[in-house]
């Protein structure tokens, strides 16, 4: 335990300096990281390394089952499903192929297989957390990818796991996987909320006791032999709640989540050996089916579903990387004397590239999509968008309203009063039921999609209200060239400045105008305009009326 110990001290001791340059210069964390990770490996041993990554990719496959939200991926998951079958079958069968071309044995080519089929949850879902939090589609889309890619890992480790080829014991190693998973759900259903009653108000009594939970199952499936991976993911699901109801727990777990997150990358960079001819090869080979030839894949088959050629470009930006079940996958086997040296060390090797490469196209992927649209490398259908909106083919003087939301209901509500005539723009499955019962004309289709503005005639506008505080939204309204008056929102008053100055005629900053209304009522009870009371109640009654009564 204290050789451990020494090196988790090692490793952070190491990635200190490299951390402070990413946070000076603002550089994206995770290649640092593993960088800082490839430096400590000199100094740390491999088998302690080997088994501080088990751990740190158990905790974070334990919060990502946590952190999911079957209603949201729940909205794309027949998309997802598709899209993660083809790819998988495609780009395994290349990645299996590319092994025996290059006289891997046919059972080591398998691994490489797994390695270029399955994508990180934890590198996608980490680089796609400002999307998934803003609801959008795309970060939806991978999201529900991920989680299908998850559970056909868990599968693979749980076949794999069994040690030979042989249906004894695979059966048995399935039948555990299925037993841990109704263990989480009886958990999550009758014994959560016990523990929650019992721990009443402290956040504390929540954490302790959710660990031990996890404890439990790890523990549990250290005793039957099977991966403490699949014990952790059903840990995660089994605590799986409502977020707003259990706050402070789940900011805990995150808190050591992050922890846990730079452990892994620089473990990974720890793991990175000295190459050979024979291993940039199959480094190569790896990271080209990873990053090129999977998105692409993930891309056309999502196109061929409807989606917008920029979702589903961007959505598989999200994917393009070596999975951690791959990983866990590969540490098992050369555990077990499955996997050869050689292989291993291209699979960890080609694990860091991708991660690498990764943090870059989430960071640049907008200008990725602009290039090979603009060169017609890719090129979208718009059946969907057709097939899903609704308005007058000679609409004109209209609002367009972009994002049905909060503020998008009270919009829609003023236009109605007002009897002026309004479209919709809307790229959310969950909320297309609500869309289609309460508005009389909208767009289904990404708003960053410029055959959306074709669909709801931005040309023939008057006004275009954005209610989403996106910048790239914002100014691709503004380069849109139409007569209409822009009333736009952002997240900075900076940012609102900027968009003043490029052509806005009104920019919303939530914050800002929230301060501004919570002094007026400040200075109307200091000057005896309004009593507390009178404030009290009309407070009520506006958001009784706003609820809907």
């Amino acid at each position: 335990m204290a050789d451990l110990l020494s090196t988790v001290a090692i490793l952070f001791i190491v990635a200190g300096p490299f951390l402070l340059v990413a946070n000076r210069f603002r550089l994206p964390t995770v290649p640092l990281l593993i960088v800082a990770g490839i430096f400590a490996g000199v100094f740390v041993d491999e088998e302690l390394t080997l088994e501080l990554a088990q751990y740190g990719i158990a905790l974070l496959v334990f919060w990502f089952g946590v952190k999911i939200e079957l209603s949201t991926v729940r909205t794309v998951l027949s998309d997802s499903e598709i899209a993660t079958l083809a790819q998988i079958l495609v780009v395994g069968s290349l990645g299996v192929g590319l092994g025996l071309v290059l006289g891997v044995p046919f059972q080591e080519s398998l691994y490489l297989g797994i390695a270029a089929a399955l994508s990180s949850t934890i590198v996608g879902v980490f680089l796609l957390q400002r999307e998934i939090q803003r609801n959008l589609v795309r970060g939806r889309l991978a999201e529900s990818i991920h989680f299908v890619q998850d559970l056909i890992a868990v599968i693979l480790l749980l076949v794999l796991g069994a040690g030979a080829f042989e249906l004894d014991p695979i059966a048995t190693q399935l039948g555990y996987g299925v037993l841990f998973f109704i263990a989480a759900i009886l958990v999550n259903r009758y014994v959560f909320d016990l523990l929650g009653r019992l721990a009443g108000n402290s956040s504390e009594l929540m954490i302790v006791g959710s660990v031990s939970i996890l404890v439990l199952f790890i523990g549990t499936a250290r005793l039957v032999d099977v991966s403490i991976v699949v014990g952790a993911f059903a840990a995660g699901l089994a605590i799986r709640h409502d977020r707003e109801q259990y706050l402070d727990l789940f900011n805990g777990i995150e808190s050591i989540r992050d922890f846990f997150v730079a452990i892994f990358f620089l473990t990974i960079g720890a793991l990175v050996a000295v190459p050979t001819l024979e291993k940039l090869l199959l480094v190569a080979g790896l990271v080209v089916l990873t990053a090129v030839v999977k998105p692409a894949i993930t891309t056309v088959v999502l196109i061929f579903q409807g989606y917008e050629a920029r979702t589903a470009t961007l959505t598989s930006l999200g994917i393009d990387q070596v999975s951690e079940f791959s990983l866990i996958i590969a540490i098992q086997a050369l555990l077990l004397g499955a996997l050869g040296q050689t292989v291993f060390d291209a699979i960890i090797m080609a694990a860091a590239v991708t991660m690498i490469t990764s943090s870059l196209t989430q960071r640049f992927d907008e200008r990725i999509y602009l290039f090979l649209a603009d060169r017609n490398l890719i090129r979208g259908r718009h059946g969907r968008v057709d097939a899903l909106s609704r308005l007058p083919d000679d609409i004109t003087d209209h609002v367009i309203i972009v994002g049905y939301g909060r503020q998008g209901r009270k919009l829609v509500d003023a236009c109605e009063n007002l009897e002026q005539s309004y479209v919709v723009v809307e790229n959310d499955p969950e909320i297309r039921p609500l869309v289609r019962e309460e508005c009389d004309a909208f767009v289904f289709g990404d708003a960053m999609d410029r055959y959306t503005w074709e669909k709801a005639r931005a040309g023939a506008a008057r006004l275009i209200l954005s209610t989403v505080p996106y910048d790239p939204i914002s100014r691709l309204i503004l380069e849109l060239g139409v007569e209409a008056d822009v009333i736009l929102n952002a997240s900075d008053v900076e940012t609102a400045l900027k968009l003043m100055d490029e052509g806005a005629h009104y920019v919303v900053v939530a914050d800002l105008l929230a301060g501004e209304q919570l002094v007026t009522y400040t200075s109307a009870i200091l000057s005896g305009e309004m009593t507390p009371e009178e404030l009290r109640d009309g407070r009520v009654e506006a958001l009784r009326s706003r609820h809907g009564g």
